[in-house]
């Protein structure tokens, strides 16, 4: 699994990657949990889900938001985060210039910066939104939301309460052609403790209905 330095907006960006089957391979770009809470791209969700997409033949890669590990700048509340992870998701994009959709999947404060990232590219076509903060981030520029996806959540999650997490799918399912694969563990916390091969059997699961509706060739 190489380990990537990528030159971005702020500087240097801490990165992990794992090249495809072939050259026009799906990419998937994951985001990793709030930074000031402890968040990394070596969060075991993160790094889950990273697992699952490279081992399904994606073109997959995990950094570390600003002033995480070895990724330079400061904590910037979301405007730097997403232009991060724009200038990542460029960068995938440049070495990798025949490939056929894009995935894009992030874990609490990175799911609120990957689906910012699928409203402004229009290229992501799908999306896996673990434990979303509805209730602590705005969501409302999901209005309309381009890309079908999946969001999981936990019962027992004590930072986001599920209501806010239903009045956002809510809002999601009103456009025409989009659908929410949504998911509720029971028993499952915020950050899926003792919970997380459990959410990976549905992340997978997802995943490969997808594939098995188009094969990997065609697959989003």
């Amino acid at each position: 699994m190489p380990e990537l330095i990528i030159n971005g907006p702020l500087g240097r960006i801490e990165a992990r990657y794992k090249p495809g089957i072939d050259p026009t391979a799906p990419l998937a770009l994951i985001l990793h949990p709030h930074p000031e809470h402890g968040g990394t791209m070596n969060n075991r969700v993160v790094y889950q889900m990273f697992q699952a997409f490279a081992q399904r033949g994606f073109t997959t890669m995990r950094f570390n938001f600003p002033g995480v590990g070895r990724s330079e700048g400061l904590f910037d509340g979301g405007e730097d985060e997403l232009s991060v992870a724009a200038s990542v998701l460029d960068y995938m994009q440049n070495i990798n210039p025949h490939f056929r959709s894009c995935w894009v999947a992030g874990f609490s404060f990175g799911s609120w910066i990957g689906m910012q990232l699928l409203m402004r590219r229009p290229e992501i076509n799908g999306y896996v939104s673990v434990s979303p903060p509805a209730n602590l981030f705005d969501f409302s520029f999901l209005a309309p939301c381009p890309a079908s996806g999946m969001i999981v959540m936990g019962d027992r999650d004590e930072v986001v309460p599920l209501e806010s997490v239903d009045n956002l799918i809510s809002k999601i399912t009103r456009q025409k052609g989009v659908s929410v694969d949504y998911r509720v563990i029971e028993g499952a916390n915020h950050f899926f403790d003792a919970k997380t091969d459990e959410l990976m059997v549905h992340v997978n699961d997802y995943i490969d209905g997808i594939l098995g509706e188009r094969p990997l060739a065609e697959a989003a």
